[in-house]
């Protein structure tokens, strides 16, 4: 596992479920939590209540030996630290290695989702990288609640495989061979849980939230179409409902994100007052740059952008927005 955040301590969780505690190392940068979770057993800053079974010597701050140590390596860190927190990693480091991305953001230098920057940085073939989807979020993971998840492979067995480990009396997953498709489903799903943020924040109601997100759906639709062209369901729950549960969410952190600029807040105090990392703010101009050259028609994402970069105004671009939704 490679990552210190929430999302890494549920999935940790998950993986103790299912294997010894001998057989999950962990990345983590900061050595206070790890010599905390060595000696307290937990996180001190995400999920704090999950106890964390691994023994002591699996949890390290040098990321070569904890990859070197893997067959099956876990990303689990914003997009926009990926390139450094892998920066001392060649493409011989993976080679031969499985690739599980649970990031659901884009590289903001290189502009390229997650498994693109794997196989183009570091040589990973495609049927090595999987990718995990939603909708679930962490924080109810460590609640127990029951969640579903969906993982992505071109190669299907290996999907099922990884799948296995995950499963557990209060995690159900299914299996995709979409991995260009949900990721990108992913990331724009965060834009749009800013979206509905924003038009929280301004005072729009449950009525209109109700049509943004069903616009939003029909605009991941016609995006993942132009990028990936195969047959998919767009409502099924990697899809549809992580969009759901991103948008509507109290966990969301993109939604709270846009909920505080749709209260008034700049873009950076709403950063500052987070400390925690919203992708879709990352997201949203790597998207508009990306569809300049798709020229998809995107309403809500192309609004967010407006927003959080061109400095216009929160209550004027959603009105705006307003007209162009049915």
């Amino acid at each position: 596992m490679i990552g210190g955040g929430s999302w890494a301590t549920a999935i940790v969780k998950m993986l103790s479920d299912n294997l010894s505690e001998k057989e999950i190392y962990w990345w983590m940068r900061n050595e206070v939590a790890i010599e905390h979770i060595k000696k307290f057993k937990h996180n001190p800053h995400y999920l704090s209540s999950v106890e964390i079974k691994l023994v002591e010597e699996n949890i390290s701050s040098n990321i070569n030996s904890i990859i070197k140590s893997a067959d099956l390596v876990i990303l689990n860190v914003p997009a926009a630290f990926l390139k450094d927190t892998l920066s001392t990693i060649s493409s011989e480091d993976l080679k031969g290695k499985k690739i599980v991305s649970a990031i659901k953001g884009i590289v903001p230098e290189d502009n390229l989702i997650i498994g693109e920057f794997l196989h183009e940085k570091y040589a990973v073939p495609y049927e090595n990288i999987l990718v995990v989807s939603g909708p679930c979020h962490a924080e109810e993971v460590a609640f127990e609640k029951l969640s579903y998840l969906t993982i992505a492979c071109t190669d299907v067995e290996k999907a099922s495989n990884f799948a296995s480990l995950l499963n557990t009396r209060y995690i159900k997953t299914n299996v995709s061979d979409d991995i260009f498709g949900t990721e990108y489903a992913a990331v724009l799903k965060n834009i749009y849980a800013i979206a509905s943020g924003i038009c929280h924040g301004i005072g729009y109601g449950d009525n209109f939230q109700a049509v943004l997100i069903s616009n939003a759906i029909r605009e991941i639709k016609r995006f993942v179409e132009a990028v990936h062209p195969i047959n998919r369901d767009i409502k099924e729950s990697a899809y549809l409902g992580d969009l759901l549960v991103t948008a509507y969410s109290q966990f969301s952190r993109n939604r709270t994100f846009g909920n505080m600029v749709g209260k008034g807040y700049t873009v950076k105090s709403a950063q500052l007052e987070m400390n925690m990392i919203a992708e879709g703010y990352y997201a949203a101009k790597c998207m508009f740059i990306k569809n300049l050259a798709y020229n998809v028609e995107m309403p809500i994402s192309k609004a967010v952008y407006h927003v959080l970069y061109e400095n216009r105004s929160p209550q004027i671009e959603m009105n705006l927005l307003a007209e162009k939704l049915n």
